[in-house]
């Protein structure tokens, strides 16, 4: 305790400058600073990751590798923005992100319309004979069931929050609104060339696309994130409890660019026509 009474003055100058410098700052600079902190953090820790996982930077990342790498990124995410909040003297709550019942509600919301979307799209499919459903493996979704909806919810909260909630609220300070949910988009699309960049380069439209329709459901959520959440966890949790379990095989009598490239259904026009319905459900019935 003597110590720090004695580097408390010290360092109460530089903080105090800090502050001054955060609450100045462009919109801009708030936004790489969050990053730049964000990826600089995280570097230490999965490098240590990799070394355990055996991964290697110049190679695919493999789904049992890529899971941990993932979590450990998103759980330093609100660290760092509350950080970065403290500076700016801003909450979550700015961003759209408020724990209440009616964020529970409209999280519930969400859930179910990215659900029901996906259904439909694979209804159809399935309708118009493009992919067989494979009821030999409904056995396994049983026990993937509960764990892929925990990791759909935290990745989808994380990322709604940098995404939707941060990045977007910033960037409309200074832009448009529309121009906001524009760059917002485009940044959270090819943020995910990050991972796999083979397969995620013919996703890049229907990932801009799908933030767009995000950027929509928060708009109709009165500013809150909920929807928006529960949009995306809904995505989330449908296409990796279909894709683990093995439900949907393609029958190849139309093209890939159709149902979608190296089968992600973002980067065919199923996929997009699946994200164009909901936005369009969002804009006339919420």
């Amino acid at each position: 305790m003597f110590f720090l009474s004695i580097l408390k003055p010290l360092f109460k100058p530089s903080v105090n400058a800090l502050l001054t410098f955060m609450e100045d700052a462009s919109v801009l600079v708030i936004v790489l600073t969050f990053f730049v902190f964000w990826v600089g953090c995280w570097l230490p820790v999965a490098g240590i990751l990799a070394i355990f996982l055996n991964w290697q930077p110049n190679k695919p990342v493999q789904p049992e590798q890529k899971i941990p790498l993932l979590v450990s990124l998103y759980l330093l995410a609100p660290l760092i923005l509350w950080g970065v909040n403290w500076l700016s003297k801003k909450s979550f709550s700015d961003y759209g992100f408020i724990v209440n019942i009616s964020t529970l509600s409209s999280l519930g919301l969400g859930l179910g319309l990215g659900v029901l979307s996906l259904v439909v799209v694979f209804s159809g499919q399935l309708w118009l004979g493009w992919c067989s459903f494979q009821k030999s493996n409904i056995k396994l979704v049983l026990p993937i069931f509960l764990p892929i909806l925990l990791i759909a919810l935290l990745v989808a909260a994380i990322e709604e929050l940098v995404f939707r909630g941060f990045l977007f609220t910033e960037l409309e300070q200074d832009y448009p609104i529309w121009l906001a949910a524009v760059i917002s988009s485009l940044i959270f699309a090819l943020l995910h060339l990050v991972w796999e960049q083979r397969e995620t380069i013919p996703q890049i439209p229907g990932l801009w696309l799908m933030g767009m329709v995000l950027v929509l459901a928060r708009f109709f959520d009165s500013g809150n994130l909920g929807v928006a959440w529960g949009l995306h966890a809904g995505w989330v949790w449908a296409i990796a409890t279909i894709d683990t379990a093995g439900l949907i095989t393609y029958t190849d009598k139309v093209s890939d660019w159709v149902t979608g490239k190296n089968k992600k259904p973002l980067a065919g026009v199923a996929g997009i026509i699946c994200i164009l319905g909901t936005g369009a459900m969002i804009w006339f019935f919420l």
